[in-house]
């Protein structure tokens, strides 16, 4: 059997084959679709690019001299994956077509099922399912019965021409603010729907000029010093976007409220795009031509959609007749395990143990489900920097905590995750995700189970190496959930 058997083969998942291979582990990776890519395989929606420059949202030991733009789209990325997958010959330990049912402890082992009947044993599991990987459809009655083709944007259908339609695009996140852009010139009518505008910063994308693509490939550190150039440049948004930092923080919302002014013809229209939150308290987006989009002469801006009905949807009271629904409304981050089953010691049941709030120690090791791992775990992903440095300094954890363990099973103890919890929720108190708005970076109890409290650099030293103190080592049979405060 593997040593390893890692759930999902997206950023994590690859990143985790190829290092945990590099460190002498054999490993088995199951992925649910028919290829590797996970968000970006499956997000390739009119517009779809990264809001984190592409030097930068790269793996650190697998750089890419050839990136064509300085934000890169979706179809770039996942070539990207799928170039870096040929590379290290992950065919061969990657099974596609393989979605996951069950998760169980046996004991001393994983034994993981497929809904195909496949099943993989292994001594460690390292899940990186993802948490944009199931859509969020909103909660509207009549959701079921619009006339139209309707569909969200992480199941893009390609087949649905709008040329010439009225199209409805509901919600107003990150992938709203890509797709309306690029349907304003083929749509005959663009409705968008919004209960909440959203702080928008122009991203200044360009292309990277061919010239500048052969200097990255021949001159040697040049792409390492682009790359920490630009993680410098994110990192000190930290403080400035997501801390309360009083004159500052006010400066901020005054630089993006004059530019939504600048940028919006109708002053009416400028007033209601002008969120009433502190910038950060929700997701800052990154887009150059969303406010211009928005000028457009067959653009409307409604308010929240309340219901769905045949002929369209229903906003402030006015029923809006439309031909395609596009909905932009998020992913089950809340819940992501999804349909898969993980059960740890005694049967003990994942999403029980979380209820409404998933939690992991570092956002990595939980107690009571020995030898397993997570990935972008509660409290672990960003709001200002790439997700990916967090990946890879996870991984570099697991491994070291796999050595750490050597033949003997590790789980974290109960006392660990009480500080670690304890420590995250005292930082959120003074940071800006708590200052009032609604975000899905909250629980309904209004607690922050998503975002990191720190700047990368706090994250990284302490994933540096893996606390023994952190962890029971010991046997596999005979030792119950509880069992953290046993000696190691």
């Amino acid at each position: 059997m593997p040593d390893v058997c890692i759930l999902g083969a997206g950023f994590g998942g690859l990143a985790a084959a190829i290092l945990l291979q590099r460190a002498g582990h054999t490993v088995a990776v199951l992925e649910r679709a028919d290829r590797i890519g996970g968000t970006w395989r499956d997000a390739r929606y009119p517009g779809c690019a990264c809001d984190v420059a592409s030097h930068l949202y790269s793996l650190s030991f697998e750089l890419n001299p050839d990136w064509t733009r300085h934000y890169a789209g979706s179809v770039e990325i996942q070539a990207y994956l799928e170039g870096v997958a040929d590379k290290h010959d992950l065919d061969r330990v990657v099974r596609c077509g393989s979605d996951i049912e069950t998760v169980a402890w046996q004991g001393d082992h994983w034994r993981v099922r497929c809904l195909d009947g496949h099943v993989v044993t292994a001594r460690w599991v390292v899940s990186a399912l993802g948490a944009l990987r199931d859509p969020r459809m909103p909660e509207l009655p009549g959701l079921e019965t619009f006339a139209g083709p309707a569909m969200h944007t992480g199941r893009w259908d390609a087949s649905v021409d709008l040329a010439g339609k009225r199209v409805g695009v509901v919600g107003t996140g990150a992938s709203a603010i890509q797709v309306v852009p690029t349907i304003v010139d083929v749509a005959s009518e663009v409705h968008l729907f919004q209960r909440t505008p959203p702080w928008v910063v122009p991203r200044r994308d360009r292309p990277i000029s061919r010239l500048a693509r052969a200097a990255y490939r021949w001159v040697p550190g040049l792409m390492q010093l682009r790359r920490l150039q630009i993680y410098l440049r994110h990192e000190v948004r930290y403080p400035l976007a997501f801390g309360h930092l009083g004159r500052l923080s006010d400066l901020f919302q005054w630089v993006l409220t004059r530019h939504i002014r600048r940028e919006i013809d109708d002053p009416v229209l400028a007033e209601r795009l002008i969120p009433t939150y502190v910038p950060g308290c929700k997701r800052i987006l990154l887009s150059d031509d969303y406010y211009p989009s928005l000028n457009r002469p067959h653009v409307r801006v409604h308010g929240a959609a309340t219901a769905v009905v045949p002929q369209g949807l229903v906003s402030d009271g006015e029923t809006v007749p439309l031909d395609v629904l596009i909905w932009c409304t998020g992913y089950r981050v809340d819940d992501p395990l999804g349909s898969v089953q993980v059960r740890g010691r005694d049967g003990l049941c994942l999403r029980q143990f979380w209820g409404r709030r998933p939690r992991g120690h570092l956002g990595i090791t939980i107690p009571g489900f020995p030898n397993l791992f997570g990935l972008l775990g509660p409290n672990t992903a960003l709001g200002h920097n790439s997700v990916v440095i967090m990946i890879e300094a996870q991984v570099r954890y697991l491994i070291r905590a796999m050595a750490l363990a050597g033949d003997r099973v590790l789980e974290a103890r109960p006392e660990a995750l009480d500080r670690f919890m304890a420590e995250v929720d005292g930082k959120h108190v003074d940071q800006v995700w708590l200052s009032g708005c609604r975000s899905w970076y909250l629980n309904d109890e209004g607690e922050n189970y998503t975002i990191w409290p720190g700047s990368t650099l706090g994250y990284l030293w302490r994933t540096r190496r893996p606390d023994v103190g952190d962890f029971w080592l010991g046997p596999g049979q005979g030792v119950g959930a509880g069992m953290g405060s046993r000696r190691k």
